[in-house]
């Protein structure tokens, strides 16, 4: 082996030594023959005593000449002539460009690029006019450019793909008319949408295709699929679905959870994708020991311990290490401890599959606030924006705070785009944060309809406004109406009132009702105000002050006791109140299960001619099993409302029934009435009511794309209690109603839609059931 190697580097070195001396023979005959050669020609030159410019129209000779760079009198090269015609050229404003010396006379000759006249769109039908002509630099009265032509057409095409319609090609086109003008067209070939035909998960073995599918924001391609937009197949959709799914899996304790890859297969007809998720679940892991250790002296660490919500054995998810963190260092500004940073260190155990997590108290950098820059709000003041930030200038810079505004100022809706990112600013210690904003429209007006098996057809107008005069301010106006009712209404909420996290809100409306309950009229205006704040991350609390004034008119009954209440005439009422709110689904520490608790309460006697007691709540909860197939619903309400000074509560004052009480029966099927037979029939609604109703949600087998699922139900409840009775009357001691039912909920693309089978298990004899209710509400 080692001979072989040493004789082939002989071999070469000979070699080399050949080709050495062949190319010294070539370089000496070459000095030889060049030798011999006569003088070089000097390169031409030029010199001008007057520049001509012809074929130009609109365009200044000054101009022109300023784009050739030659003087008159300087003496010009070829090469140089040859830059200025790349420079005329270069300027885009000629379609054709030449440059002739005569002598000591330079003419430059040029072709204007025409000016457009108009422009036109022709085969679009998907996207209008309007929306394409927004996309494209070329506009009407400029300068026809080919080079920006092509561009527009490529951005036509691209808006095009973003619809899913990766066929489309579009071609500019010029028609020639007098005075150099031409028409551009844009001739487009739509082709057609290229859909999902199916999403497919490998790898899956916890949460079905099912589930898996409803995360994502790609859609399956159903039987309403030119209703459906997100059925369409875009390659930009993928990277935002992955992750999605990676926080699915990682807020449920899968933190080893990755996509590995996601294959794209294009249907033998070109006309529809399937796709296909590679995952790698892992494992589930669950919160080992939590600890607190400190690194700071002024910062006690069984103090800061004590307010973590975080136990054990709970399913791990970063939520709740986040909202750890956010709360101690809440409690560090309350206490006046600056930079004070909480470091989550984490240990895996993968024998127990837990995870234990250590915050470490630490000192951060002292870098403060220098200031903030906000851009992109043309319309929305400054310090709409500003309020969204708990930090002002000059406070310590904190980058969890950041972040926390920045999602703050995205859920506000007043942005289709908002960056906040922090830079270093005039020195190290200081720091300068950007918020640069897209605004987005924020009013709206919308058409509705709406059907109910009680009230029939109704339609609805409304106009709302989020940010009104970009003050942040909500304005509402909404007129609507079913077969026998109208109902008018105005909303105003300020929700930083004088400039404090409390929201102020105005509302006042009417209401007027023909053949209420078949038996009379009634009207009612309303006015009101109140105030809302939170008092933990979880709940709200509110003060009130409303006004009402109702009546009674038409009765065409023969009962005693609505005669009565309605030959009272208007009665106004005039009460301060409160109410509370709990909602762990907001930040809970189980992203399938949640809680929501309210409670109201109305004092009635200041001003006014009713003095009452009012006061209502409700208690539901909810959760998912089956790996989050089926959902599950509890809900306990209650409510009641007790006169004072000898007054007697009115049928408009009472709780009569609705779906809120008991599904199953008509609307006021049910509760103390006033009975005699064949002459007196009257559904007089009571003073209290109490309910509990079961359900459950779950999945058909049908394709998830057609929105379409199973429930059952289960309700038992009651209404009663009368102030005024008399020997006629029924049902005031509130005998409890069980209901069971089966129920189809269908999302369809105009609106929710919910059809329910019920049967009364235990009912009254003079109850009026209504074993079938559908309804669906619409926006368009």
């Amino acid at each position: 082996m080692m001979q072989y190697k040493r004789g082939r580097k002989i071999g070469l070195i000979e070699q080399a030594k050949t080709i050495h001396l062949a190319l010294g023979a070539i370089f000496l005959g070459l000095t030889i023959a060049f030798a011999s050669l006569p003088e070089p020609a000097q390169a031409q030159s030029y010199r001008f005593t007057s520049v001509a410019i012809e074929g130009n129209q609109r365009i200044e000779p000054g101009t022109i000449l300023s784009y050739a760079g030659i003087a008159r009198g300087t003496q010009v090269s070829a090469a140089e002539l040859n830059d200025a015609y790349q420079r005329i050229l270069g300027s885009g404003l000629f379609e054709t460009v030449s440059i002739e010396p005569q002598g000591s006379r330079l003419v430059i000759r040029v072709k204007e690029f025409p000016t457009i006249n108009r422009i036109s769109f022709e085969g679009n039908k998907r996207l209008k006019d309007v929306e394409l002509a927004s996309y494209i630099e070329s506009r009407s009265r400029l300068v026809f450019s080919p080079t920006k032509a092509e561009r527009d057409a490529e951005t036509i095409a691209e808006a095009y793909l973003q619809n899913g319609r990766t066929a489309a090609r579009v071609t500019p086109k010029i028609i020639r008319r007098s005075d150099n003008r031409v028409d551009l067209v844009f001739e487009i070939f739509e082709g057609g949408i290229v859909e999902i035909e199916r999403i497919g998960f490998v790898g899956n073995q916890v949460y079905s295709d099912r589930r898996l599918r409803r995360v994502l924001e790609s859609k399956q391609a159903g039987a309403l699929r030119f209703l459906i937009k997100s059925d369409t197949f875009l390659e930009d959709r993928l990277q935002f679905d992955q992750q999605v799914l990676r926080d699915f899996y990682l807020s449920r304790g899968y933190i080893d959870f990755r996509t590995t890859s996601v294959n794209a297969e294009l249907a033998r007809e070109g006309d529809g994708y399937f796709l296909t998720f590679n995952v790698q679940e892992g494992q589930q892991f669950r919160f080992g020991e939590i600890t607190t250790v400190s690194e700071m002296d002024e910062a006690d660490a069984d103090e800061f311990h004590a307010i973590l919500k975080v136990r054990p054995g709970v399913v791990y998810t970063p939520t709740l290490v986040e909202n750890s963190i956010a709360r101690m260092e809440r409690l560090a500004i309350k206490k006046g401890i600056d930079f004070l940073r909480v470091e989550p260190r984490i240990t895996r155990n993968d024998r127990d599959l837990t995870l234990d997590v250590e915050f470490v108290l630490t000192r951060g950098p002292r870098v403060f606030v220098e200031r903030i820059d906000i851009e992109g709000n043309a319309t929305t003041l400054d310090r709409v924006v500003r309020r969204q930030f708990r930090i002002v200038e000059g406070d310590p810079f904190n980058p969890r705070e950041i972040r926390e505004s920045a999602e703050r100022i995205r859920a506000l809706r007043y942005f289709s785009d908002a960056d906040v990112q922090a830079r270093e600013g005039s020195s190290p210690e200081q720091v300068i944060v950007d918020v640069n904003l897209e605004e987005t429209t924020t009013g709206s007006l919308s058409f509705g309809g709406a059907f109910s098996s009680k009230t029939g057809f109704g339609l609805v107008v409304k106009f709302e406004e989020l940010n009104f005069l970009g003050r942040g301010q909500e304005v509402r106006f909404s007129i609507s109406g079913a077969e026998d009712n109208a109902n008018y209404g105005f909303y105003f909420a300020e929700p930083a009132f004088l400039g404090r996290n409390v929201k102020f809100y105005f509302d006042i409306g009417y209401l007027e009702t023909e053949g209420y309950n078949s038996l009379f009229d009634t009207s009612k205006a309303r006015l009101g105000f109140g105030l809302e704040f939170p008092i933990s991350e979880r709940s709200r609390f509110g003060v009130n002050y409303k006004l009402d004034q109702t009546q009674i008119t038409n009765y065409i009954g023969n009962g005693a006791i609505l005669a009565g209440e309605a030959a009272a005439g208007k009665r106004t009422a005039s009460s301060l109140g409160y109410t509370f709110s709990y909602d762990s689904r907001l930040t809970g520490l189980n992203p399938n299960a949640g809680v929501l608790l309210e409670f109201a309460q109305d004092f009635g006697g200041v001003g006014g001619q009713a003095e009452f007691v009012r006061s209502s709540g409700r208690i539901i909860a909810e959760t998912k099993i089956l790996n989050e197939e089926v959902t599950l619903r509890a809900t306990l309400a209650g409510g009641m409302v007790n006169y004072k000074s000898g007054q007697s509560s009115r049928v408009t004052e009472r709780f009569l029934f609705n779906s809120d009480v008991i599904r199953g029966f008509a609307y006021d099927g049910i509760g103390p009435r006033e009975y005699v037979p064949g002459v007196v029939d009257d559904a007089l609604g009571g003073n209290f009511y109490a309910t509990a109703k079961f359900e459950a949600q779950f999945p058909l087998g049908l394709p998830e794309e057609y929105g379409i699922n199973g429930g059952v139900f289960y309700d038992i409840g009651s209404v009663w209690g009368l102030d005024t009775t008399n020997a006629n009357t029924i049902y005031t001691n509130g005998p409890v109603r069980h209901v069971a039912g089966l129920s189809i909920f269908w999302d369809t693309p105009v609106g929710p839609l919910r059809l329910n089978w019920s049967r009364a298990l235990k009912k009254q004899p003079q109850d009026i059931e209504q074993q079938f209710e559908v309804t669906i509400s619409a926006d368009f």
